[in-house]
C-alpha cells in the first residue's frame, strides 16, 4: 500500500479516476481526496448500497476530515477487506504528496476483487412454487373447509397489501364476501400468485439493471487493459 507509483500507474489511475463522476471537479489529488468525501463517492459508484454519502460531510478541518476517514475504514472499507493505517490516514488529511495514490490504486484493486464476486451474488431469487396453482379444483374443494377460517383473517391483510402497492380502493373484501366460497378461494389463490409473480419480476428487474451496471464496469477494466496493450506495444516497436 505505501509503494511508490511508477508514471505509467500513476497516469492509469488518473484515468481510471477521471471515468468516475463525482460531485467535485478534479484538480489536485492530494487535496481533493484529503476529506474522505471523494473517497466514498469512488466506492459508492461501483457498489451504491455499500456507501452512504450522509455520513461524510466535506471539510477542511482536520479533526472532520479524519473522523470521514475513520469512518471509511468502519463502515466501508471493512467490507472490501481493506484499511487505512491511521499514521497513513494523517498524512492523506495533511495532503501529503505522493501518499493518496497508492492508497487509490490498493482501493481499486479491492474493488476489482470484489466485483468479480459479485455477479453470482447479486440477487438470490426466491423459490417460488408454482405447484398450488395446478392443483385440481377437486381437490381445492376438499380443502376449502378447512382454509377458510384463516382466509377471514387473511383477507384484511391481503387487500392492504394490494391497497399499499396499487393505490386501489378497498374493493377485495366486500366483493369476495359476495360470492360463492368456492369462487372465492379461486379467485384469492389467482391473486396471491398474481403478487407473486410480480414480486418476481420486480427481482428480475433489479437484478437486470445491476448486470447492466456490472457489464458498464467490466467495459471500463477492458478499456484499460487494452489501453496498457497499446502502451507495451508501442514500447515494443520503439525498441
Amino acid at each position: 500500500m505505501d509503494r511508490e507509483l511508477n508514471e505509467e500507474e500513476l497516469q492509469d489511475l488518473y484515468a481510471w479516476i477521471d471515468k468516475i463522476p463525482l460531485s467535485r471537479p478534479k484538480r489536485h489529488i492530494t487535496r481533493d481526496f484529503s476529506d474522505g468525501v471523494m473517497a466514498a463517492e469512488v466506492v459508492k459508484y461501483f457498489f451504491p448500497k455499500l456507501v452512504d454519502l450522509h455520513n461524510y460531510i466535506p471539510a477542511s478541518s482536520t479533526q472532520q476530515k479524519l473522523s470521514n476517514w475513520n469512518v471509511l475504514n468502519r463502515k466501508v472499507f471493512s467490507k472490501l477487506n481493506f484499511h487505512v493505517p491511521e499514521e497513513t490516514v494523517k498524512r492523506i488529511v495533511l495532503s501529503t504528496a505522493g501518499v493518496i495514490e497508492p492508497i487509490l490504486s490498493a482501493l481499486r484493486e479491492k474493488i476489482d476483487r470484489k466485483l468479480e464476486h459479485t455477479t453470482d451474488n447479486i440477487l438470490d431469487l426466491e423459490y417460488y412454487d408454482t405447484r398450488e396453482q395446478e392443483k385440481p379444483r377437486t381437490e381445492i374443494r376438499q380443502t376449502e373447509a378447512k382454509r377458510l377460517p384463516q382466509l377471514a383473517g387473511e383477507e384484511m391483510k391481503n387487500d392492504e397489501k394490494s391497497r399499499q402497492k396499487n393505490c386501489k380502493p378497498q374493493h377485495t373484501v366486500q366483493f369476495y364476501r359476495d360470492v360463492d366460497p368456492t369462487v372465492r378461494l379461486i379467485l384469492q389463490e389467482k391473486e396471491q400468485a398474481v403478487m407473486a409473480l410480480q414480486e418476481t419480476v420486480e427481482i428480475l428487474q433489479m437484478k437486470v439493471s445491476r448486470l447492466e451496471h456490472l457489464v458498464h464496469l467490466k467495459d471500463m477494466r477492458i478499456e484499460d487493459l487494452m489501453r496498457h496493450l497499446e502502451t507495451y506495444k508501442a514500447k515494443g516497436n520503439t525498441q
